[in-house]
């Protein structure tokens, strides 16, 4: 083994710092908004950082903080890694129960692959898939749910949920299938029809986040990239990168909008009535690059991953270059921090909460396992204006880290209820948190 795995290896199983020089960082908060700093990039000589938070779960009482004038109760607990939430039109939530499906022979990514199953394993991100969606009921309206039942179960690390007529359709990592639906059933028992296949393989991303358009005439998914930078070769970044949009009387499928690392939430601002998608930008760069981000989604625009990010800031680590793809490359709109894991995305179009909420954003923040400070482990509010942020980023649901820094929940995916309250899944604590303006 040469020297250069060997340090790797030795880093990543220490989990700590890889100690090889100070990475350049911005102003505080100027890595988020409409005009982010982007300092020098920076790569440790032998080593990425590795700084997870370790995930412990709850103590008994214990819960996030909400902001003074709102309150936090679980809607539901004991789940099994709660992900992605989904609200059907009779006030039912489903919530996606869901981790990353097996890695195929031959592609776990050697010494990298192996320092990311440290970090998975210790951020509480390593137990298999249960591969199901559960059904969650609050009939009596006191904030918990009550009933709780298996809704659909043997599928394949399911992630994004969509309900159009009388068609659910679910986002698998390998495909969007769809099963009947009845209003107000609790199981369902018919088989998949698969709608349409998606890019699978490593899985390196393996969320599959899913819209149906308004009029339900189109789904839009969410393809992360299969690698950090393309080191994979491109040849397995076909399609990837990428929001697909599938027809959903044919199954005909093609790229919407391209060169996006990591679009995870998908939503339609309800002002704009444009698509906005979160992204989970590159690593190994610094401690404060490359932002992650918020964006309205152009059809056919060019992101820039991965040769380059914020428009035509040029990664010379990708090589071959694409200048003509970098020339066409556009910035987002809004950045949301470096490394926040910014996951989750919800537009406040409920009645619950003060004015000033109304169709702003909701952004889950899964939280850091590369940045020193961590960053994110906790939900933001971006206030819109006119069907654009118009204010910075105001922290929302805090305290998922206790005083040693470790993970005791971990928000991801963030969706109102039937009354206009927030939820918000939290994969770590394996609860649903609700939170509404205090009586």
């Amino acid at each position: 083994m040469t020297a250069r795995p060997i340090a790797l290896a030795v880093c990543a199983a220490a989990l700590t710092l890889a100690a090889c020089g100070s990475a350049p960082m911005a102003p505080e908060g100027s890595t988020f908004g409409p005009d982010p700093t982007l300092v020098e990039p920076h790569r440790n000589l032998f080593a990425p950082t590795v700084n997870i938070a370790p995930a412990v779960g709850w103590p008994a009482g214990a819960m996030p903080t909400a902001p003074r004038g709102f309150t936090v109760q679980a809607f539901a607990s004991g789940l099994d890694h709660p992900r992605w939430l989904y609200r059907l039109p009779n006030g039912d939530i489903l919530v996606a129960e869901t981790n990353a499906p097996p890695k195929p022979e031959g592609q776990s990514g050697g010494i990298r692959g192996w320092v990311m199953g440290l970090v998975q394993k210790r951020a509480g991100a390593a137990p298999p898939s249960p591969n199901r969606i559960v059904l969650l009921r609050d009939a009596d309206g006191d904030g918990a749910a009550e009933t709780r039942s298996v809704f659909l179960q043997g599928l394949t690390s399911p992630f994004g949920m969509a309900l159009v007529g009388d068609r659910l359709f679910i986002a698998n990592a390998d495909a969007v299938v769809a099963f009947p639906y009845q209003t107000g059933q609790t199981k369902i028992t018919a088989a998949a029809t698969k709608i349409a296949d998606l890019p699978a393989g490593r899985n390196h991303h393996w969320t599959k986040s899913l819209v149906a358009s308004p009029d339900g005439s189109k789904l839009y998914v969410g393809v992360g990239s299969n690698s950090n930078i393309g080191e994979n070769g491109m040849d397995e970044e076909e399609g990837r990168a990428a929001i697909h949009q599938i027809d959903v009387a044919t199954g005909a499928r093609r790229v919407f909008a391209s060169g996006l690392r990591n679009p995870v939430g998908l939503a339609w601002q309800p002002d704009s009535g444009a698509l906005w998608v979160a992204v989970n930008e590159r690593d190994e760069l610094g401690d404060d690059l490359v932002p992650d981000y918020m964006t309205s989604v152009r059809e056919g625009a060019f992101y820039g991953w991965p040769y380059s990010y914020y428009g035509q800031t040029v990664d010379q680590r990708v090589q071959p270059q694409n200048a003509d793809l970098v020339a066409s490359a556009i910035p987002p709109d809004y950045a949301l921090g470096a490394h926040t894991a910014s996951l989750g995305l919800t537009f406040y179009d409920g009645a619950a909460f003060p004015a000033a909420y109304s169709h702003g954003a909701f952004v889950g923040q899964h939280g850091s396992w590369n940045r020193e400070p961590r960053a994110g482990y906790k939900v933001v509010f971006v206030p819109f204006a006119d069907g654009t942020p118009s204010g910075a980023p105001q922290d929302f649901l805090t305290g998922f880290l206790n005083a040693e820094g470790e993970a005791m929940g971990r928000p991801v995916g963030v969706q109102l209820d039937g009354t206009g309250a927030l939820l918000v899944a939290d994969d770590v604590g394996n609860v649903i948190w609700r939170v509404v303006p205090a009586a």
